[in-house]
């Protein structure tokens, strides 16, 4: 039994004692009396309503109570169904300041210093979860961190089998205490995006590092679809099987070596992913909230099986929009970083010559989805990673650049927000001439000559290459060991070294121009 049921059983004597004197925004979702209507953790105090779209509210109530929810000027009356109610307040525009929510049944729940503005789901593994104190020098930003239309709420890490309804948290005022454990990446987003919208944002974190994408899919998803299901959901259970043989192995060898005093270096098992648990646990508990969009920062734990995360990435995204039911709403994700994978090289030794990579192969599947449906956008940060740590301290570019994107994909901004992508190549005259999408001004190169092109012949064997800027939006790319070309790669690496950007600063998306086979992809037997 979940936690949230056996709270539902306490008595109605255990649970008076329990609260009394609890302030009104834990009321909202520790257990109330059958008496009592209720609201999820999501509406407390210091809420950002979504402007401009129609607004879920709902709860629980006695069968048959009458709810009524006001709000400004509106006044919507349901009556409770099943124990649970739902009404929905018409568009509204942000206000100038903070109003009050009022919800009446047999008892009354007045939530204060609720805004209306922009509100944002904030999701994926650690690069997300990552708190801003962990972050490049975060004193300075930490510091300077109060402001009121900043408004902040962390879900609770939660692996559940079947979805939960309720969420055990309350939003926040943005200020130095705040902050700083909130995510960095989704405060320096908030924070841009306040900036340049002059609205209230609301930024709802939910996050766990590790995690793989198909953990964030519903059951649904993933088992309606066959090659889901035998790829992913029927795997698990053997998965878990080899863990338990895996944790018994381990135990039985920690014990024999307490028994005789010798020293025990082995890790703990790490136990497997059940498909769907943080979509249980961490996203189904926040539908309907009305939201502007999300971003979302994973993929290193796919990174093994890029191939499948080409469909994986954008079934996600659509799971998450059908069960929203907001439509084809904006969805902005960060393109893996660079990272040397602990190796420990030199960039010497890095750019030695050209390789395969099943990161570049992540990357190329990210923006896939970009490609098959709209209203999603990628933030590029091939110019802000860490050789030797994948988790790299410069939260702030990342944050700041999701927000850019954002300003043109859900606010149809007209400025050159969006990272250059690849867009066609034409091969002649033993060069490639490579043209692009979303070069704002023109092309440029950072710091120096282009580096990062590679062209290969039919032989399909890659070397380095030269490459030049031609015109607004092209780059030709050659090489003299290459009397033939047929393809050309930029990028293609786990620690990419590039300097390709638009005139407004944003890098060029590590792209490659052929179809070979992916390294991730499985092995005919």
């Amino acid at each position: 039994m979940e936690t949230h049921d056996v709270a539902r059983s306490i008595s109605f004597s255990r649970c008076f004692a329990r609260l009394a004197g609890v302030a009104l925004a834990s009321l909202l979702w520790l257990p109330a009396a059958h008496t009592d209507v209720r609201l999820p953790g999501l509406f407390s105090h210091h809420m950002v309503l979504q402007q401009e779209l129609p607004v879920p509210v709902w709860g629980w109530a006695d069968e048959g109570e009458e709810v009524t929810v006001q709000f400004r000027d509106q006044r919507v009356t349901t009556v409770a169904r099943n124990g649970k109610w739902a009404v929905r307040l018409q568009p509204m525009k942000a206000g100038p300041h903070p109003e009050i929510l009022a919800v009446r049944g047999k008892n009354t729940i007045l939530l204060r210093n609720v805004l209306l503005g922009e509100v944002w789901i904030c999701s994926g593994q650690s690069n997300m979860e990552w708190p801003l104190s962990r972050s490049l020098e975060p004193e300075g930003d930490i510091a300077g961190a109060a402001n009121p239309r900043i408004r902040l709420f962390t879900v609770p890490k939660l692996r559940t089998e079947e979805p939960v309804d309720d969420v055990r948290s309350e939003w926040k005022e943005c200020n130095p205490e705040t902050v700083r454990d909130f995510s960095a990446v989704a405060y320096y987003f908030g924070r841009a995006l306040q900036r340049t919208r002059n609205v209230a944002v609301g930024l709802i974190n939910t996050s766990w590092g590790g995690s793989p994408a198909e953990v964030w899919m519903s059951k649904t998803a993933l088992t309606l679809d066959p090659d889901y299901r035998r790829e992913i959901w029927d795997a698990y259970p053997e998965a878990a099987q080899r863990y338990q043989a895996a944790l018994a192995e381990w135990e039985r060898a920690k014990a024999e070596a307490e028994r005789t005093g010798q020293k025990f270096e082995r890790g703990r098992p790490w136990a497997p992913w059940r498909p769907a648990e943080l979509y249980n646990g961490m996203i189904a508990p926040l539908i309907p909230y009305a939201i502007s969009g999300a971003i979302w920062y994973q993929g290193e734990s796919n990174a093994s099986r890029a191939w499948q995360y080409r469909r994986l990435f954008p079934d996600l995204i659509l799971n998450w929009r059908r069960d929203w039911g907001q439509g084809d709403f904006p969805f902005v994700a960060v393109q893996l970083a660079p990272w040397d994978k602990n190796r420990n090289r030199s960039l010497e030794e890095i750019t030695a010559e050209p390789g395969e990579s099943d990161w570049a192969e992540l990357r190329e599947a990210q923006v896939h989805a970009t490609r098959i449906l709209p209203n999603v956008g990628l933030a590029i940060i091939t110019d802000a990673g860490d050789k030797d740590d994948i988790h790299p301290a410069r939260k702030a570019i990342v944050g700041e650049r999701l927000a850019l994107a954002a300003r043109v994909i859900a606010y149809a901004e007209t400025f050159a927000g969006r990272s250059p992508m690849y867009k066609s190549a034409s091969f002649g005259g033993g060069r490639a001439t490579i043209e692009f999408d979303f070069v704002g001004n023109g092309l440029v190169a950072r710091d120096g000559p282009l580096r990062g092109f590679a062209i290969a012949g039919p032989d399909r064997k890659f070397v380095w290459a030269d490459a030049r800027i031609l015109g607004k939006n092209r780059v030709v790319v050659s090489s003299p060991l290459v009397s033939d070309p047929i393809a050309v790669r930029y990028g293609w690496a786990d620690y990419p070294v590039v300097n390709l950007e638009s005139a407004f600063g944003l890098p060029a998306s590590p792209f490659r121009t052929d179809d070979f086979p992916l390294t991730t992809a499985p092995k005919n037997p």
